[in-house]
């Protein structure tokens, strides 16, 4: 009997240096993607796949993640004197219920495989997503959904997966695939981070994964792999031939919002989404173009 998929993990303990000094004093996680933050983006994904609790894990200068998800009774009240309807609807769809949330703090950077075994209390015996806000995809259906329906489908792990450049493989986990339907891949290996040469395809895994509990049986074993961290790709790779296993080529088009660039265009395809907003961006990116 396939169990219901009803948890997902967050790692959010990373310091965002990249986007420093913004996030000097502000938690990457909480960056604004045109008005919604990166942390909502990744809650609201998971609610539209069934996903009702969430664990988040943090570290220090991290608790606005939280208190982003709960109720601002000033600010409600603030905006019922005004008469502010309809912000104050925006803000209680942003809320979630009480005790869906719970955080674990990940005290030394050990990598994302630590960080994952970090929830292993709030994970137990079940199925789990794994969200990395920092990936914002842009789709029909929602990301997480569409692994969801695969996990329901195969009973085992799955990961979203997209083509890279050979050239790019050391930067991502890379899979050594079985058979292809064009869809959806079977999974026979995972290397974190190969050389070129050493690449077994150009399929890399991004920040989404639905994922079965027996994973945290290989990264209790804290072994230390690329970068001397623990990986979760390492972890994964050894359920291979236990589990189902399974890569989606997923609907969609991923931002990499841990990157100035990602994030800046990821800015621009949201608010060419939107119906109040198109418009208005297309005029000012015409008047750009041509002032180059």
């Amino acid at each position: 009997m396939i169990k219901a998929l009803k948890k997902a993990v967050l790692p959010v303990a990373g310091l965002g240096t990249r986007f420093l000094p913004a996030t000097k004093s502000l938690a990457k996680e909480m960056l604004p993607v045109v008005d919604k933050p990166l942390i909502q983006y990744a809650v609201e994904e998971a609610r539209a796949a069934g996903i009702e609790q969430f664990c988040l894990i943090t570290g220090r200068g991290k608790t606005a993640l939280v208190e982003h998800f709960d109720i601002a009774y000033e600010l409600e009240r603030t905006l019922q004197e005004r008469n502010k309807e309809a912000e104050i609807a925006m803000l209680r769809a942003v809320a979630v219920p009480p005790g869906a949330i719970m955080t674990v703090r990940q005290q030394v950077p050990h990598g994302l495989g630590h960080a994952i075994w970090c929830a292993r209390a709030f994970i137990g015996d079940e199925p789990f997503a794994v969200m990395l806000p920092d990936d914002l995809v842009l789709s029909d259906t929602p990301c997480l959904k569409q692994l969801a329906d695969v996990y329901y489908e195969t009973g085992g792990n799955v990961l979203a997966v997209t083509e890279v450049p050979r050239e790019h493989s050391h930067r991502y986990g890379i899979l050594k695939i079985g058979s292809d339907d064009g869809r959806m891949v079977e999974v026979t290996g995972l290397v974190e981070k190969p050389k070129p040469a050493d690449a077994p395809s150009n399929l890399s895994i991004i920040g989404r994964y639905v994922l079965l509990p027996q994973v945290l049986e290989h990264l209790a074993r804290m072994e230390r792999g690329a970068g001397g961290e623990v990986q979760l790709t390492d972890g994964m790779a050894r359920m291979i031939g236990n589990t189902p296993f399974h890569g989606l080529r997923y609907e969609g088009r991923r931002f990499d919002c841990g990157d100035k660039l990602g994030f800046l265009e990821a800015q621009i395809a949201f608010a060419l989404k939107r119906p109040d907003m198109a418009e208005p961006v297309r005029a000012f990116l015409r008047h750009y173009a041509e002032l180059e």
